[in-house]
């Protein structure tokens, strides 16, 4: 959830209403009672499960693109999950704005249909999300930059993914260029100083796998890495691992 002066938008709703109103419950704040969007990074269906369900309980439109949607309808068929309020299409690396929020959606690798990141400007500040992608290509690097507030997918730990208990094909899918990032590299990009800038007040890593990592294993990766930065490079931000089960924040900007 992403909250400006006037606007507030809900970042994927892999979540259904009641799970989404326990965690509400849970950072102790009542339910939004308007929200201005709900945007889409890909299909799975752990960011589109509850799309439909949250689009008609606050009248909101989708922001997705047209590949996404079609998969969404193919994903769902005709049924209640496919009935969304509104949609509207977005295209990466066409600048939108919601309210007072400036938004870029960009490319990222991943085994989806059409899998964006999104960049939020609002108030002279700048909040970045990517998670799910294989790895970090140039466009991804650039579109964190001068990041205020970034979530990063840090999803598993190479040795464990190896010896873990998913199947060769799972394992062969999560360490592919369409797959998801390991916390080794996370390590490379956050311990360069080139294409990390490290001006972010807050990091988050996102995405973390319960199979395949520990919230631990994530942090030591990210804090060695970042100790390794040159000092007038250092990163004097707050490091935090998000979990799949208890919500994170707020954090304010």
């Amino acid at each position: 959830m992403l909250e400006s002066g006037c606007t507030t938008l809900l970042i994927d709703a892999g979540l259904g209403k009641k799970e989404m109103l326990r965690r509400f419950e849970t950072l102790g704040r009542a339910r939004p009672e308007k929200v201005d969007g709900i945007l889409v990074t890909h299909e799975h269906s752990d960011h589109s499960n509850g799309l439909a369900q949250m689009s008609r309980e606050w009248k909101c439109p989708a922001y997705l693109t047209a590949p996404t949607h079609r998969e969404i309808q193919k994903m769902y068929g005709d049924g209640p999950k496919t009935k969304i309020e509104r949609v509207e299409y977005i295209r990466p690396g066409i600048r939108f704005v919601i309210g007072d929020i400036e938004i870029t959606a960009f490319t990222i690798p991943h085994d989806a249909a059409d899998p964006v990141g999104y960049a939020f400007c609002a108030h002279g500040k700048k909040v970045a999300i990517v998670t799910d992608l294989g790895y970090m290509p140039e466009l991804v690097k650039h579109h964190l930059r001068e990041a205020d507030f970034l979530i990063l997918e840090s999803n598993h730990d190479l040795e464990m993914l190896k010896v873990g208990p998913y199947p060769w094909y799972i394992k062969q899918r999560v360490m592919s260029r369409t797959g998801h990032l390991s916390n080794s590299v996370v390590s490379e990009f956050l311990a360069d100083s080139e294409v990390f800038d490290g001006r972010a007040r807050h990091l988050v890593l996102a995405h973390v796998s319960e199979q395949n990592n520990t919230p631990d294993l994530a942090r030591i990766c990210a804090e060695e890495a970042l100790g390794r930065r040159p000092g007038e490079f250092a990163f004097r931000g707050t490091l935090h691992v998000a979990s799949q089960r208890i919500p994170l924040g707020p954090f304010e900007l």
